[in-house]
């Protein structure tokens, strides 16, 4: 049996530390790497990020929009990223935040969560604002595989708090009843389950929501966002063991030399764990 998505994401977090780094190919990073921005320069990137890094984090998220600008060609280099990073023993959580009803949703889950998929990933963002109950077909598909998912609930950008802070009639924030919704998915799992939140690391003081959710909390904002390692407690209280940092620019920047993207990852690593286990 497959194991399931939290327990391979607990297993890499307590070998490799809890760093996601972010494969984030825009036009401005080729540009700073020498690439031109085709699919020459995709490709070129994409592998430079794997080789330097499979063997070093614990989770590479890769940003689908930037692959599918290029179209088949670009989605084309998507897949052989996807599959050489898992072939060298990397988590894939792919950032595509697909959101639908029914068949739709059912077709974007099988995309990336169905194991015959050439996009399979481990885990795969989404977004519940057509309603929790929307994301049926991605939940019940991930459980299937032994992947997971990781669902919008209170993001970063500023432009998120007037949807996922608005109060519903219980009295209950848009944001904490998806938390809530994320506890009941994962109940009695061991060592954690496999359905988490993304929750912004610069969102300052949380301790009005119930992160602990017995699952991973993707947490954007470390490095060029403004979020520090040292954060991490503060913004998490009590789920900070469960938080998986996503760096991107932080380490990217320091492309293409494989030996610096390496250097900054494990700073980033090693402030990450000393902040985790303070």
């Amino acid at each position: 049996m497959t194991l399931s998505f939290g327990t391979r994401l607990r297993s890499a977090m307590d070998e490799r530390g809890p760093l996601c780094v972010g494969i984030d190919p825009h036009a401005s990073l080729l540009s700073s790497w020498g690439l031109n921005d085709d699919v020459a320069g995709l490709e070129r990137f994409s592998r430079t990020v794997v080789e330097a890094l499979a063997d070093t984090v614990a989770v590479f998220k890769p940003q689908a929009a930037f692959f599918e600008r290029f179209g088949s060609r670009g989605v084309a280099v998507l897949e052989q990223t996807v599959a050489d990073a898992r072939a060298a023993g990397t988590l894939v959580v792919m950032d595509a935040k697909r959101g639908d009803i029914g068949s739709t949703m059912a077709a974007y889950a099988e995309t990336f969560l169905h194991e015959d998929s050439p996009l399979f990933s481990d885990a795969l963002t989404v977004s519940p604002y057509l309603g929790y109950g929307s994301l049926a077909p991605a939940v019940e598909l991930a459980r299937a595989s032994g992947a997971g998912l990781f669902v919008l609930a209170l993001t970063s950008n500023p432009e998120g708090a007037e949807v996922q802070r608005a109060v519903r009639e219980d009295g209950r924030t848009i944001g904490a009843t998806m938390l809530a919704h994320l506890a009941e998915e994962n109940a009695g799992a061991a060592p954690m389950g496999s359905f988490g939140a993304v929750v912004g690391a610069t969102l300052g003081d949380l301790s009005s929501f119930d992160l602990d959710i017995n699952g991973p909390l993707l947490a954007p904002g470390i490095g060029a966002q403004g979020a520090e390692a040292a954060d991490l407690p503060r913004v998490f209280g009590t789920a900070v063991r469960n938080v998986v940092p996503n760096v991107s620019r932080g380490v990217l920047r320091h492309g293409p030399d494989a030996a610096a993207l390496r250097e900054s990852a494990f700073r980033f690593a090693a402030e990450i764990r000393e902040a985790v286990a303070a």
